[in-house]
């Protein structure tokens, strides 16, 4: 062996563990164009001076680790002029260093969380913009009927089914599905609850809650939040917001380590049972209201008289209709410019309008 200047110590004994048994092995170290590993005389293994690592060790010990040599292969040295001739030898000893390298890997994990962040804020709802129209109908329905039972346990099992109000309100969302023009796929029912409330489901149906009926004072009322429903519908905002709510939580898992997707999950179920619409989507469908009850004859202004009439000014948002909506009284302002004379008929006949407060009998 080419042994340097110091060969003295490099012949004193070093632990070596070989990564195959738990067995400590007395060996000697030779310092050539690698590191020899040498038993009772005999070469049992050579690391290359390049792979080596310092390992986590206790004070007094020099711990070494290989690249190339098994995983749990290790040299244990406690000769302090062993281990400095070797640390000379070792260029990249220090490379995997608890430690070391700290400040690259916290600069590269910030530059990953501001990334993310700004997907979440400007890529994914470009993202559900863009692929909202590309999801087939069909796909829509089946996501909407998945959703329909559970929307039924939470806010409420029973479908009014009086006959005379059931007639009543399928003639008021016909009217105002004809005129907002959506096809006959759209489905509809008042939903016995006790929360006031209204909302639309993918693929095309519209449910109404009985608090919500029991506080209209006329059919105009109605029939804007209804129009307002068939809005979401009209511009799929419930299937926007799926994608966008799923895809948000998708990537807020991967910055929190959630690796599986089960937040994603969870959040895309959530905002099929709370509607949830953005700001924007919520004035969309309240100019849809306001342009299908115009093309009607009828004034927007009842809808926003009945919104203020169940919150007032600061009004409860919790699980109600106004929920993550445009501040009452600021939707009542907009709808009050749009008053216009009634010029249409009364959609609903005195007769209608007392059996569609019945419809729950």
């Amino acid at each position: 062996m080419d042994n340097v200047p110091g060969q003295d110590a490099s012949l004193r004994p070093v632990i070596y563990f070989d990564g195959a048994s738990s067995r400590r092995r007395a060996v000697t170290l030779g310092f050539a164009d690698q590191l020899d590993i040498s038993e009772d005389g005999a070469g049992i293994a050579a690391w290359p001076y390049a792979d080596i690592r310092r390992a986590d060790s206790p004070q007094g010990t020099l711990r070494l680790t290989c690249l190339t040599a098994p995983v749990l292969a290790r040299l244990e040295i406690r000769d302090v002029s062993v281990a400095a001739e070797l640390t000379s030898r070792c260029a990249r000893l220090d490379e995997n260093v608890p430690g070391r390298g700290v400040a690259k890997i916290v600069g590269w994990s910030l530059a990953a969380a501001v990334s993310i962040v700004a997907v979440v804020l400007f890529g994914v709802p470009l993202a559900a913009d863009r692929l909202t129209p590309l999801v087939p109908q069909a796909l829509e329905r089946r996501l909407g009927e998945a959703s329909d039972g559970q929307i039924k346990a939470i806010f409420g099992q029973k479908v009014c089914s009086n006959p005379a109000g059931q007639r009543a309100f399928a003639k008021l969302v016909n009217t105002l599905r004809q005129s907002a023009g959506l096809d006959t796929s759209v489905q509809s029912a008042v939903l016995l609850s006790y929360i006031p409330n209204a909302f639309a489901l993918p693929g095309g149906k519209v449910y109404l809650f009985s608090p919500l009926l029991a506080k209209a004072e006329n059919a105009d009322e109605i029939a804007g939040v209804l129009a307002h429903e068939l809005g979401h519908l009209q511009h799929r905002d419930n299937m926007r917001e799926l994608i966008y709510n799923g895809g948000t939580s998708f990537l807020i898992g991967l910055l929190f380590g959630d690796i599986t997707g089960s937040g994603a999950v969870i959040f895309a179920s959530r905002s099929l049972v709370t509607a949830s619409y953005s700001r924007e989507a919520e004035q969309n469908a309240d100019r849809f209201a306001i342009e299908t009850m115009h093309k009607l004859g009828r004034s927007p202004k009842p809808m926003g008289e009945l919104l203020f009439r169940i919150t007032g000014k600061q009004g409860d948002h919790s699980l109600s209709i106004l929920a993550n909506h445009p501040l009452t009284e600021d939707r009542l302002a907009r709808m009050s410019q749009e008053d216009r004379p009634p010029s249409g008929p009364p959609l609903l006949t005195p007769e209608e309008w007392t059996s569609l407060k019945a419809i729950c009998g």
